[in-house]
């Protein structure tokens, strides 16, 4: 049997992956909320911006955590089960869809 952890940066990228996509939905939910009220967009046509920019700070929060609990599965050979953090970045790029496709409509 092979061994799970080697010596690696694996789980050091894995992290700045993570980092980067909570940074981009953060970044790009708080630039299209705002050109949209900017342009006279209608305050609930932003509402999606405003998640995605929401579901970006808390993946940005839970970096951390999610690293130190990779570490200690990768050490301790025990498995890991994180898909929340994959299917809160998959809600934030849904509901940017859905933010895109409203601001086209009302515009």
């Amino acid at each position: 049997m092979t061994p799970l952890w080697d010596e690696g940066l694996q789980n050091e990228r894995t992290r700045l992956a993570w980092v980067r996509t909570a940074a981009l939905l953060a970044v790009s939910g708080l630039g299209a909320g705002g050109a949209g009220l900017r342009v006279g967009v209608p305050p609930l046509a932003v509402a999606p911006f405003v998640l995605v920019a929401l579901c970006g700070a808390l993946l940005l929060a839970r970096t951390g955590v999610r690293y130190q609990r990779v570490q200690h599965a990768l050490h301790g050979g025990s498995p890991l089960d994180e898909r929340s953090d994959a299917v809160i970045a998959w809600l934030g790029t849904v509901a940017f869809a859905v933010g895109a496709f409203g601001f086209v409509l009302t515009r």
